[in-house]
């Protein structure tokens, strides 16, 4: 059985930046990887059309002055390949591969009271153990895998984009369906729809969406970024996403209409997901956010000719911004297409599948390949995935059951020794995630740090500010309009999920303030012990 200070589970951008923190403060870490290859969901994303939606220059690390300035992003929004260049560039260059261990799916983990160290088990059956458990398994890896009735008796090839293989999948000549339209299923609707035969687009849920923008980059601009990227980079910690932008400054309705206008048709055709800032109230103000979602609804339309299909591709059922809105390159003109069909399952729900197709109430859809876009698991799926085990033998999924519990999104009660990375509680998936990721490695690398110093065996956070900050969360999240949809930042698209909103809605900077707060405080909210409590409960007990 071998053993390390810290071992972390994912060798995504989450895992490797926290082997990097963690070396720079001198503590051992081993990260276990599932996967052959590093790179968590940007391994396993690669649907055609895969892109971030966060710009390049700040979906990127920010520890290395050099790195900064090496590294040549080729567009503003980098594509799947190129975010998987550079995360095995990061990986080579500060000789991270060394303490990545791949093919090590973890299955449990166990926490030894006794000994306060974590014993984990992988499926390939090595076992290891560590004095902190770190969990670095990403918001948006826990793919929804659908079941149909006759699922099993297609005769084409079904394929989830979250799990897409690693071979060229042609669609030439053939009939594919798409069933799912959020990011992943309106970024490769328009590449796969200029090959295959025919496409069908099954939707449940219209979505909003705003153009990518994306472009090239010029060598003018990779230079005044890199000039400047220090300010661009406090910028990006001090705003409230993690994307750079500052919301404005006056409300919606206090301007005038024209002047509205302006500002709503400058954003939308440059800031993406910066959009919800132009005004301060979008996502807070059921008045304001209709007047966003009126204009990006009049944009949408007007980018699709048919009456009847505009309809059915506008969303009317939740505001801009209450689910995760997309950016996409070309998906709603992709319908004007001859070989494009959208199928509405919320109209005519899917039957069953055949050996030929699908069949909805209305009608069968005969296809060769049927695409599984339809999300994640969000913020927990990930985490409950392997076996869990705290103190008395409870899991993680048992203390969870009405939904997760958090310090800060940091740790929680009854699981000592264990921390997690950009998870629930914490800004996470309501933020350039890269930023939250960066933010938690390195404050848990000086906490790690300084618990060493002091000869801190056991810690963990307390229950009453694990409830102190759930509570805080939920209270944050009713000031939005986050709670009038269903989405995954609520749990309301995985059936049986408990409903409650996970992320933290109170921004990057503000989130930021607690963590320094925390950490100023001694690391308030945990209890610390020099001795393992399972150790000083066996000493009382000898000696009463």
């Amino acid at each position: 059985m071998a053993h390390t200070e810290t071992l972390i589970v994912g060798a995504g951008l989450a895992g490797l930046r926290a082997l990097y923190a963690l070396r720079e403060q001198g503590i051992s870490a081993v990260v276990l990887e599932a996967s052959d290859e590093i790179g968590g969901v940007w391994n396993h994303n690669r649907y055609p059309g895969a892109r971030c939606d966060v710009e390049s220059f700040d979906y990127s690390y920010s520890f290395s002055k050099e790195l900064e300035q090496e590294w040549r992003w080729s567009e503003r929004y980098p594509t799947q390949p190129e975010i998987l260049r550079y995360i095995n560039h990061v990986a080579d260059r500060f000789d991270l591969r060394r303490d990545i261990v791949l093919n090590a799916r973890v299955e449990e983990a166990v926490y030894d009271e006794d000994q306060a160290v974590w014993e984990v088990t992988t499926s390939e059956g090595c076992r290891w153990t560590a004095n902190t458990l770190m969990l670095c398994l990403g918001q948006l890896s826990a793919p929804k895998i659908p079941s149909y009735p006759g699922q099993e008796d297609f005769g084409g090839e079904v394929i989830v984009s979250a799990m897409w293989p690693r071979r060229q999948v042609d669609f030439t000549g053939k009939r594919v369906g798409i069933i799912g339209t959020g990011s992943s299923g309106m970024q490769m609707t328009p590449v796969i729809a200029e090959t295959a035969a025919h496409l069908t687009v099954f939707q449940r849920t219209a979505n909003y969406s705003l153009p990518a923008a994306n472009a090239p980059l010029t060598d003018e601009e990779d230079a005044r970024v890199k000039a400047n990227y220090d300010a661009r980079r406090e910028q990006i910690r001090n705003s409230p996403t993690g994307l750079g932008f500052q919301p404005g400054k006056v409300k919606t309705l206090d301007v005038s209409t024209e002047e509205r206008e302006a500002a709503l048709e400058k954003s939308y055709h440059r800031l993406g997901f910066g959009f919800a800032l132009t005004f301060p109230d979008i996502l807070l103000d059921a008045k304001a956010n209709a007047v966003a979602s009126d204009f990006l609804k009049r944009k949408m339309g007007e980018r699709v000719a048919d009456p009847e299909l505009r309809k059915k591709l506008v969303p009317n059922d939740h505001g801009f911004g209450t689910r995760r809105p997309s950016v996409d390159g070309g998906y709603f003109e992709a319908f004007a297409r001859d070989n494009v069909e959208l199928a509405d399952i919320r109209e005519h729900p899917i039957v069953e599948f055949t050996p030929n197709g699908i069949r909805t109430d209305e009608k069968l859809h005969e296809l060769d390949i049927v695409i599984f876009a339809t999300g994640f698991d969000a913020l927990t799926g990930a985490l409950l995935r392997p076996r869990i085990v705290g103190r008395s033998g409870q899991t993680l999924a048992e203390k969870w059951a009405d939904g997760p519990l958090t310090q800060l999104g940091l740790a929680t009660a009854g699981f000592p020794n264990m921390v997690i990375v950009a998870g629930p509680g914490s800004p996470s998936v309501l933020s350039n995630v890269i930023v939250s990721i960066e933010e938690h490695a390195d404050w848990f690398a000086r906490m790690l740090a300084a618990f060493k110093a002091q000869g801190i065996a056991e810690f963990e956070a307390t229950k009453a500010a694990e409830r102190a900050w759930t509570d805080y969360v939920q209270q944050r999240a009713r000031e939005t309009l986050y709670g009038t949809a269903n989405s995954f930042y609520n749990g309301g698209e995985v059936k049986g999920k408990p409903r409650v909103f996970m992320p933290f809605s109170g921004g990057v900077r503000n989130y930021r303030q607690h963590l320094q707060k925390c950490a100023d405080e001694n690391y308030s909210g945990f209890e610390k012990r020099k001795t393992p409590a399972a150790q000083k409960s066996t000493e009382v007990h000898r000696h009463a």
